[in-house]
Parts: C-alpha cells; sequence; structure tokens
C-alpha cells in the first residue's frame, strides 16, 4: 500500500489526523506536568529515565500512566 500524501486524504481522514495529533500533544504534556510535579518516591523507576521515554509516541506517555505513576 502506498503512502498518501495530505493532498490525497478526505476531509474527514484529515481532520483524524489533525485530532489525533492534538491529543497526543495533550497526553504527552500532561505526562511531563504530572512528571515533574510528582515527588521521586511516587514514581517507579528514575523521573530522568521517564522524560525521554514520553517522546516514543504513542507508548511512552500511555506507560508512564500505566505503570510509572504510583498512587
Amino acid at each position: 500500500m502506498a503512502k498518501k500524501s495530505w493532498s490525497d486524504m478526505t476531509p474527514t481522514q484529515k481532520r483524524l489526523v489533525v485530532v489525533g495529533g492534538i491529543a497526543e500533544v495533550a497526553l504527552t504534556t500532561w505526562c511531563l506536568r504530572d512528571l515533574k510535579a510528582r515527588p521521586a518516591e511516587l514514581v517507579r523507576g528514575p523521573k530522568v529515565l521517564w522524560g525521554p521515554a514520553m517522546s516514543l509516541q504513542p507508548f511512552g506517555p500511555i506507560a508512564y500512566l500505566v505503570w510509572g505513576r504510583k498512587r
């Protein structure tokens, strides 16, 4: 399957791409702010490694929310 360029996409596909991008940015921003504000004893693993892990979209932020934060 060949890659579609932006101009080949339907308006609905374009909207989905934009909404997905906004959701990724919002989730990553929220996770990074939470990581910064959360004390180290409430984070599983070193905080300094969770920051770069957030760049692995979308798995880094989701992993932080599921496994990285202690309740």
